[in-house]
């Protein structure tokens, strides 16, 4: 019998000057809380001591997705718009999600930089239209800018004065192949130092997830049983699908970097039978068995998100609960810029 869970206890309150608008000047300069599963435990470190708090046994497994620069500023009509792309339809044509969606009519135009411009074609519902682009695909991202969460709130403005570092800062060092509309965030912390101490002694795999809206979409059910995520693309090559069954065997311990990671591992496997190619649509809350990972690295998360369910699931609510309060306490940054944590 599943038993019915409130959204509503996912949520706490956060002070909004904890929502990191910036990272901190060096990735791994970032905090890093450390929260023990076994007996509670809370400990306190930096992104840099991470490659010292990890077992010997341990192996880590990261998502690879690269961000595309698909936010693009304007204006629809005149006034002042913006629009997240979320698919290439071909022929010029792209979805997006737009605000405000108001000023997003069939027939409207969006002016963009230097003559870029559309014609909205199709509406759907929350903010969803299908555009009729002046340029390919490809020449419309190059307008574009890193897709930012909208709680980090810059205005077109500070958004274009910071369009390089952004560029370069919501993106791992380790991204390959842009088809993320979201950065896998926790792997932001990272830098070339870190990743080289812990590649010295501890396998470290590669798979991929092209963050899309499933990722950050909105719970709009109080019984989270009902929510339905949409679908994403995983990529898992056969030889690391191999190198993780023998670790696996050895007894090491997975630690997954990041929940798109997590949501990778865990569909994979309940697949019937392996697929270098698939897509999940796969809701991890509370009550779920977790077959693969038994570490996780992720960032602070919004109340009543997906997200912050999953980590729920893993740790244990009234854990994660302690766990974010006492973050708040301790001022912690919060979402995408901001700290990481780790649950053992």
């Amino acid at each position: 019998m599943i038993h019915p869970m409130k959204l509503s206890d996912f949520n706490f309150q956060l002070p909004s000057e904890l929502i990191a608008r910036f990272p901190v000047e060096r990735r791994d300069a970032s905090r890093l809380m450390v929260v023990d599963r076994r007996d509670g435990n809370v400990g306190h470190f930096h992104f840099y001591d991470f490659p010292g708090l990890l077992d010997c046994s341990d192996f880590l497994v990261m998502n690879n997705s690269r961000v595309r620069p698909a936010r693009l500023f304007g204006r629809i009509n005149g006034k002042v718009a913006e629009m997240l792309i979320i698919k290439n339809l071909g022929s010029k044509k792209l979805e997006v999600l737009c605000r405000p969606a108001s000023h997003f009519r069939i027939g409207a135009i969006f002016t963009g930089e230097d003559g870029l411009g559309a014609e909205v074609l199709a509406a759907g519902k929350r903010g969803r239209r299908v555009l009729l682009f002046n340029r390919e695909y490809e020449q419309v991202l190059d307008h574009g800018y890193a897709p930012l969460p909208p709680y980090i709130k810059r205005r077109a403005e500070e958004s274009a004065h910071y369009r390089r570092f952004d560029l370069e800062r919501y993106q791992t060092v380790y991204a390959r192949d842009p088809g993320s509309i979201a950065a896998p965030t926790a792997g932001l912390h990272f830098t070339a130092d870190v990743l080289a101490a812990v590649r010295a002694a501890h396998p470290l795999l590669e798979i991929t997830l092209d963050v899309g809206e499933a990722t950050f979409q909105k719970i709009e059910v109080e019984d989270i049983n009902w929510h339905r995520m949409g679908c994403e693309k995983i990529r898992i090559d056969p030889a690391t699908a191999r190198r993780i069954a023998e670790l696996k065997g050895e007894g090491r311990k997975l630690l997954a970097i990041g929940t798109t990671s997590v949501r990778s591992l865990e569909s994979f496997a309940l697949l019937p039978e392996p697929l270098a190619e698939f897509s999940s649509d796969i809701f991890i809350s509370p009550g779920f068995q977790f077959r693969l990972v038994d570490k996780l690295l992720t960032n602070f998360h919004l109340p009543q998100s997906s997200l912050f369910i999953l980590a729920s699931a893993f740790a244990g609510l009234d854990l994660m609960k302690r766990a974010y309060a006492l973050a708040i306490e301790r001022q912690y940054r919060f979402f995408s810029y901001g700290d990481a944590m780790l649950i053992v």
